[in-house]
């Protein structure tokens, strides 16, 4: 993830956190009570980001294994076809993408001589995506070993390609509900926005005393717990 992104996330945590003590106390200076909600919000965002990059990755990493394989099949050894990869993918995806910047990483170590089986072992170390440091760990045994690594490329972009299929499937299949799930999740802060502007007079008693913020405490608790279930609910792991 790059700076920009990370200041993003905190960016929107906060927002969320600010608008949710203004709304409950009216007093934004318990937003440093709150701070374990900003802190539990922005590592949300930041794991959905690393889930949606890495389903980039896997997209990225199945189409470069399938160059791979193109060229081992037209007679290129393990090391040319990965510079043959890596220009025809050169081509597809800009430098910033994260295959491109593997691919070229993979090249200059190939030019210093580092044998290719320390290369994808450092590849899978590197990546903690479990299909790709599966198919690095198969794939070096098999160059050190000899064995059939079209067949062993073939079966991993089959793999691979099934797993997507599968998640988008399932991301088409949730659509609905993700948006009617943040629908439902903002409709407490309008309500309490909507209450607050149009009868001031019956909101001011659940602010600035003890009992009040009892009850905005239980309140503001029970719909984070709703919240977390609901995302539980909506995100199904493959």
């Amino acid at each position: 993830m790059t700076c920009k992104e990370h200041l993003w996330n905190v960016a929107k945590a906060l927002g969320i956190t600010v608008v949710t003590v203004w709304l409950y106390y009216r007093s934004l200076w318990l937003t440093l009570l709150l701070l374990p909600l900003f802190i539990w919000h922005f590592r949300m965002m930041e794991e959905e980001c690393v889930r949606k990059k890495e389903m980039e990755f896997q997209v990225q990493f199945k189409e470069a294994i399938q160059a791979v394989s193109a060229a081992l099949n037209t007679g290129y050894s393990v090391e040319n076809a990965f510079r043959e990869a890596q220009k025809e993918l050169k081509l597809i995806y800009p430098e910033t993408a994260r295959i491109s910047k593997e691919l070229l990483f993979i090249i200059r170590q190939l030019r210093i001589h580092v044998p290719m089986e320390q290369i994808l072992e450092e590849l899978g170390m590197r990546v903690q995506i479990e299909d790709v440091r599966n198919f690095v760990t198969v794939f070096a045994a098999a160059k050190k070993n000899g064995g059939n690594m079209i067949a062993i490329i073939q079966d991993t972009v089959r793999q691979i390609g099934d797993k997507i299929d599968v998640k988008r499937e399932i991301d088409t299949i949730l659509a609905a509900k993700r948006y009617e799930f943040r629908v439902m999740s903002a409709i407490p802060y309008a309500i309490i926005g909507y209450m607050s502007f149009s009868f001031p007079e019956f909101m001011d008693s659940l602010y600035g005393n003890i009992f009040g913020i009892g009850v905005m405490t239980v309140c503001l608790g029970i719909y984070m717990g709703a919240y977390y279930l609901g995302v539980r609910m909506i995100r199904i792991e493959v």
